[in-house]
């Protein structure tokens, strides 16, 4: 039996909830501006969620390590699948639905590391908000020791469509592998996934995967990997399909099939165990204390408004947030007024990205573009070296 509309709503929240619904349906173009009610923010920033691509630090050096080329494509397949639970699924666990993060300051900074652990290496990460209108995070993720590196950037468009908000992810990722047995550096492009937030009218939103989304390799394997929600094969939410294909060969090498929250096969429902991600521990990213942090990193610059979402004090939450987003208005009006431009402090804007374009050929993709700009990661750095405008 389907919930009443507000179900999931606090009382002293159903007011609010209420507004906020009536100006979804009165909302045309993009979503990502508007002011969600309290009860459905998050108190983290998006420039936090690039961590979850290596909350599995272990699968994500083990890249490096296979024997061949379709072993190593194996190993990204597995590896990106993991990341999926943590990216879309984990705040509905920790926090009862998802909850919509808090929209980066232009130059917002995010550091973390996974340490050694087992002799794999230490895992760096290193986030940038690179553009505020439209809102785009860039990420740089590196294990030396492995020979393993992620280079991306994303944005969100979202739009509301009667019962559901629909997001379509732009950018893209490739990582680049140096194989332990010897040979040239490999890449892979991955594309990314589109989402539909459901559960809106009952205020307790949560995400499904939609559609397609890639993986090319410079070796020539492609996999595929198709997304579908409940009453799809096992009536199971969060299940996928993946296909392994060589390029220009339209052939099947393999399929791995199964929950992108729980455990999948290759080759069927009874093939082998592909991944558990019930299994694997996860591990969050290790950040500085507070006090460490300068003013551009988030955890600090949100601090007093994390501070009021997690003690349900949203009038503190409501003014901090106003503060920080009028001091950004403030900026930009100052940096026209000057005729200068925002300084990007870690990455650098391409209009096009070479390796992008080999292999967005290669994957003979007609809804993924031959050419796409990029935000290229700047080497030497200080990492919290920022201190001012």
């Amino acid at each position: 039996m389907d919930k009443e509309e507000g179900a999931d709503v606090p009382q002293e929240q159903k007011a609010t909830w209420g507004a906020f619904l009536k100006s979804l349906t009165h909302m045309t173009g993009d979503l990502s501006s508007m002011t969600a009610p309290p009860f459905i923010l998050s108190p983290v920033s998006l420039t936090e969620f690039p961590a979850y691509w290596c909350e599995h630090p272990g699968l994500f050096a083990e890249i490096s390590e296979g024997t061949t080329p379709q072993d190593r494509m194996e190993r990204v397949l597995r590896w990106f699948i993991a990341t999926l639970k943590g990216q879309y699924t984990t705040r509905n666990e920790k926090m009862g639905s998802e909850k919509k993060p808090l929209n980066p300051v232009l130059g917002e900074l995010f550091y973390g590391v996974w340490p050694d652990a087992n002799g794999r290496g230490e895992t760096q990460l290193i986030v940038e908000q690179v553009s505020h209108h439209p809102p785009i995070t860039a990420y740089f993720i590196e294990n030396k020791k492995a020979g393993v590196k992620l280079q991306g950037h994303s944005g969100q468009k979202t739009a509301f469509t009667g019962t559901a908000i629909n997001v379509k992810q732009s950018g893209h990722a490739i990582l680049y592998v140096t194989p332990r047995t010897g040979g040239p550096i490999e890449s892979y492009l991955i594309t990314l996934p589109k989402l539909r937030i459901e559960g809106i009218v009952w205020g307790s939103p949560y995400i499904e995967l939609v559609e397609t989304n890639a993986i090319q390799s410079s070796t020539g394997f492609t996999a595929q990997i198709d997304y579908k929600g409940r009453g799809w094969v096992s009536g199971k939410a969060h299940t996928f399909k993946a296909t392994l294909t060589q390029t220009d060969h339209k052939k099947s090498l393999q399929t791995y099939e199964g929950q992108w929250t729980g455990v999948s096969h290759i080759g069927g429902s009874k093939g082998p165990v592909f991944l558990d991600t019930s299994a694997g521990v996860k591990e969050e990213v290790s950040v500085a204390s507070l006090e460490q942090q300068g003013p551009w990193e988030s955890r600090r610059l949100w601090e007093k408004v994390a501070k009021g979402i997690k003690g349900a004090n949203y009038d503190l939450a409501g003014t901090e947030k106003s503060r920080i987003e009028n001091e950004q208005r403030q900026r930009r009006k100052d940096e026209a007024a000057a005729n200068g431009t925002w300084d990007l402090w870690h990455f650098t804007h391409v209009d096009a990205e070479p390796e992008y374009g080999r292999l967005s050929t290669m994957l003979h993709d007609k809804l993924t573009p031959a050419h796409e700009d990029a935000y290229i990661f700047k080497e030497g750095v200080q990492v919290g070296s920022r201190s001012t405008a």
